[in-house]
């Protein structure tokens, strides 16, 4: 073989490893919805690797797809659920200011997961409506649920309520906590909820916090216990969050959705399935960098 002949098998061999090192992985019969593969906006600027089994960026005025993979999936949301929950709490006009006592029935005793809010420790409803979306705190949720007018039973049912009146049609809720993996959503009903939630000042504030201290305990047996939240992309000077919720169930992955200004754009930013403790994060950071390169094109 001369030289130039050489030269062309190596371009097309390095072509092709670039090919595969770059394009997610499709099974044979995997339908068309269900393929990892992208969409977006900068059909000239190649996509960032996701580690997120799905991924979706929103601009929030226009309403236009910036990136999107794998977005038809119906997958669980773990603790994004919490968003619901606080928007049926606040939709209730619920007095934030009553006292709120956690009791067993707010143990979970489906994942045994642990919690800092010990039985006996009453907080006002605007605290547990705080520790919920800031910190996660599953026990704070299920109080919530719990003294809702009707019961648990009721707020589900308002949960699933609001989704509906969101237009969030593929999204099933079975509890307020989001530790049953029977709460599924997709990307796309995401980003209706995280746009109605970016609404509620009370969510802003509470889900971009640093830090909250509270009493946890009963009677004499109390100690101050500091919570931090959950996305360290709050801390972050280069981030202009609105609005952030993080979630983790072994069936769901690690989740994160976003609302940031991203060069002067409200962008929401959903990321779901995530492997790997950092990786959501790592994933919200390459897409902001992603989105500052250029100005986006329609979607086809």
């Amino acid at each position: 073989m001369n030289v130039q002949g050489m030269m062309r098998t190596w371009l097309w061999l390095a072509g092709l490893s670039m090919g595969i090192a770059c394009t997610p992985s499709r099974s044979a019969d995997a339908p068309a919805s269900m393929a990892s593969h992208y969409r977006s906006a900068y059909p000239r600027l190649r996509p960032p690797f996701l580690r997120s089994g799905t991924a979706l960026a929103v601009d929030q005025r226009t309403h236009r797809p910036l990136l999107a993979k794998n977005t038809d999936r119906v997958v669980p949301i773990a603790s994004i659920t919490k968003l619901m929950t606080a928007m049926v709490i606040l939709d209730a006009r619920l007095p934030l200011n009553r006292r709120i006592t956690i009791t067993s029935a707010d143990i979970d005793r489906l994942k045994d997961s642990s919690s800092r809010l010990a039985v006996g420790t009453t907080l006002s409803r605007g605290e547990l409506l705080k520790l919920a979306l800031m910190a996660s705190e599953n026990r704070a949720a299920a109080a919530l649920a719990r003294t809702y007018p009707g019961g648990s039973h009721a707020f589900v049912t308002a949960m699933n309520r609001k989704a509906a009146r969101l237009g969030m049609k593929r999204t099933r809720f079975v509890d307020a906590t989001g530790l049953n993996p029977a709460n599924v959503s997709t990307a796309h009903d995401l980003v209706r909820m995280v746009a109605a939630a970016s609404r509620y000042r009370l969510i802003h504030r509470a889900t971009t916090s640093r830090s909250a201290r509270v009493l946890s305990g009963h009677r004499h047996h109390r100690r101050l216990i500091t919570y931090h939240n959950t996305d360290p992309l709050v801390h972050s000077r280069h981030w202009h969050i609105g609005l952030s919720k993080t979630g983790y169930i072994s069936e769901a992955g690690r989740c994160l959705v976003m609302q940031a200004t991203i060069s002067g754009r409200k962008t929401i930013i959903v990321l779901l399935d995530s492997w790997g403790r950092l990786s959501r994060i790592g994933d919200a950071n390459r897409i902001r960098h992603w989105l500052l390169r250029r100005r986006p094109l329609p979607v086809s």
